[in-house]
């Protein structure tokens, strides 16, 4: 397969012309001291080597035929970050207080907090469309057969970060601590300890004792905001890293080509 060429660097990345005053590699004399860095990007750049790092992340070789089915993952990224940016919004006025604090707390958010009810309207749908944006990209994934050599560990993680998520919404419904969410949270817990062998000790883990107390409420709490949200982050950019350095698969009704090495024929393209 002939090798690519290269592609360009963006603007704000490419080597500076000469300054005024050098010449065939000998700097002559200049009335001012010349500066290193002419910009913030080169500046950076000329001290922590970013360019050959976002060479390889932002330009890449993807196959032909893609179509808009593979922006799913790129969606649920967006969706996981919206979750993050508004979580961390609503953590600063939420109290984890069983005795009524956790309720009040949310009452003031939609009451008086400055576009506190639109924060968290879209906290709360966010979380909706975040689990339906992982399944229709594990769904994609699956049916076009993306999960065999050599992406099965990528495939491992997704479904990882599948069950986090699902994870993160059962302990997020529990903090509005209203009567819905109680007997919700109560009924999925005694589902979790009808389960075999690891069932009673995940109930346990969950309630903070035998029973429901106020523990459980902060026990959700950090799950939800600290646990979680960590182990996600730091398996999605596992995640993103192998999906860079594997590329990205073909759809499968195109046809190899014999005279290519990798999975079909393939173009250079912004990614």
């Amino acid at each position: 397969m002939p090798k690519l060429p290269a592609p360009p660097l963006p603007k704000g990345l490419q080597p500076k012309p000469k300054k005024p005053g050098e010449s065939n590699g000998q700097v002559q004399a200049h009335p001012q001291p010349l500066e290193a860095g002419v910009s913030v990007v080169g500046w950076l750049d000329e001290r922590m080597s970013m360019s050959g790092g976002l060479r390889w992340l932002m330009w890449r070789k993807v196959p032909r035929g893609i179509n808009w089915a593979y922006t799913l993952g790129s969606a649920t990224l967006f969706a996981f970050l919206n979750q993050a940016v508004t979580g961390v919004f609503l953590a600063m006025y939420y109290r984890p207080d069983v005795s009524g604090g956790a309720y009040e707390s949310v009452r003031n958010i939609n009451d008086n907090v400055f576009l506190g009810q639109l924060v968290r309207g879209m906290h709360k749908w966010g979380a909706s469309v975040m689990i339906i944006l992982i399944f229709l990209h594990m769904g994609r994934v699956f049916f076009y057969g993306a999960y065999k050599y050599p992406r099965e560990l990528t495939w491992v993680i997704g479904v990882v970060l599948l069950i986090l998520t699902l994870a993160m919404g059962f302990t997020g419904y529990l903090l509005p601590f209203d009567q819905r969410s109680y007997w919700a949270t109560v009924v999925g817990v005694n589902i979790n300890a009808g389960g075999p062998f690891l069932g009673p000790f995940l109930s346990d883990f969950l309630l903070g004792g035998a029973d429901f107390g106020a523990t459980t409420l902060s026990r959700f709490y950090a799950i939800h905001m600290l646990l979680i949200p960590g182990a996600m982050a730091a398996l999605i950019g596992a995640h993103l890293y192998l999906v860079t350095k594997l590329g990205i698969s073909a759809p499968p009704w195109l046809k190899a080509d014999p005279g290519h090495d990798g999975d079909h024929e393939v173009d250079k393209a912004e990614v």
